[in-house]
């Protein structure tokens, strides 16, 4: 590696660029003068001016055209000039891989959303099917928005079970053929930019602390709770993976010396309920609201075994907030059960919540994934030799 240097001109530069795209992205509803980025940024004009001006060239930033309602404009000689950060110089893709359905949703480059979309998928059908379903789901998305394909600069994806750095699924039980699988490398020759996987209870956190019931708060665990249960975690606002990716996979707590599958212990016959038939478990819970007797036992077993699934997150973890997602979220008689078990067997219990974006959680935290990556990218100088630090100004380049 070699040595940085304080006149490392492509060092300096990386700086100067990111501060001024700092300046222009704090609030996108505003264009800024030379002067205005100067004072903000502290740099002197010529500097600002030489950034800006290569900002335009790659794209990144374009002049503000005048507005006549604007009191800093001059009535008199020439308006300065200003100037506002390109939103729509990229996008970003979000999308969620699930047992019954593809997601996708797509924003600009600040997150604003631009469209969304989505497709039923059978259970048990193959990698391969659901992967062309992804495929067919995003380009519809795409011709209906009028947005070129190129135009992506990351895509995230959330989907279940325990992901690799690399975007393979180690583990994923939910899914025919999931485990094992190169996901994040079998979709990144659909697209021309990095594409970046996560389980879906973790996109799922993510999306919750950015849009839904755990803004502001930076210690959270959201269960996706079903008949096997996943989590992710906050920690301090800074998303828990654990060392391979497994953390939060509470559904496996039952081979710890517990008996009973979840799939039986909501079964009111001798045959388990299948693990992904949310529709039967929807039946025993309206069976066991009517007052039978069968249907209530089983339903108190399914709680009583998420309520120990949680707790288990809960006195590690000791988060703020519980934020209670995926389908068994929508079946009455879950939430408050949950919070008064937690109360009695959690030394210090979290707040409990709802999840405020359904099933579009986890779309929306694989968008966030993409969008922390632009962001990065664009936003944070690395300290590392300048040769190897990305210029804000290129393009991020294309994966194989």
């Amino acid at each position: 590696m070699s040595r940085l240097t304080g006149g490392d001109p492509s060092l300096l530069r990386r700086i100067n660029s990111t501060v001024v795209l700092r300046s222009l992205c704090a609030d996108t509803t505003t264009a800024l003068t030379l002067t205005e980025l100067g004072r903000a940024t502290g740099l002197s004009r010529p500097t600002v001016e030489g950034v800006v001006e290569g900002l335009i060239e790659a794209g990144l930033v374009a002049e503000a055209p005048d507005d006549p309602a604007d009191a800093r404009i001059s009535r008199r000689g020439r308006p300065a000039r200003r100037f506002r950060f390109r939103s729509e110089a990229g996008h970003l893709l979000g999308i969620e891989l699930g047992p019954h359905r593809v997601a996708a949703v797509l924003a600009d480059l600040t997150g604003r959303l631009v469209g969304s979309t989505s497709r039923q998928v059978d259970e048990g059908a193959s990698a391969d099917l659901r992967l062309e379903r992804a495929r067919a789901t995003v380009a519809d998305l795409l011709r209906r928005t009028d947005i070129a394909r190129d135009s992506l600069r990351a895509v995230g994806v959330g989907t279940p079970g325990i992901v690799e750095a690399d975007g393979t699924v180690r583990l994923g039980t939910a899914l025919p053929g999931w485990t094992g699988l190169a996901l994040g490398e079998r979709l990144r020759r659909s697209f021309r930019c990095p594409v970046l996987v996560e389980n879906d209870a973790n996109a799922g956190v993510l999306a919750e602390h950015w849009k839904g019931a755990a803004r502001g708060v930076d210690d959270v665990v959201m269960v996706l709770a079903g008949l096997s249960p996943g989590a992710g975690s906050l920690i301090g606002g800074r998303l828990h993976r654990g060392f391979g990716g497994a953390a939060g996979e509470i559904g496996a707590l039952h081979l710890l010396g517990r008996e009973a599958t979840p799939e039986r212990l909501l079964s009111t016959t001798d045959e388990p309920l299948h693990p992904l038939d949310e529709a039967a478990v929807a039946r025993v819970f309206a069976r066991a609201r009517g007052g039978d007797e069968q249907a209530g036992r089983a339903m108190d077993r399914f709680l009583a075994r998420l309520v120990h699934d949680v707790a288990a997150l809960v006195l590690a973890l000791d988060p703020e907030l519980l934020v209670v997602g995926g389908w068994a979220a929508g079946l009455d008689g879950v939430l408050d059960p949950l919070r008064a078990e937690l109360e009695r067997y959690c030394l210090r219990p979290p707040r409990v919540a709802l999840s405020l974006l359904g099933d579009t959680a986890v779309a929306t935290g694989a968008l966030r994934l993409a969008l922390d990556h632009v962001h990065a990218e664009l936003f944070t100088v690395e300290s590392v030799d300048a040769a190897h630090t990305p210029d804000p100004t290129q393009r991020p380049p294309a994966l194989p």
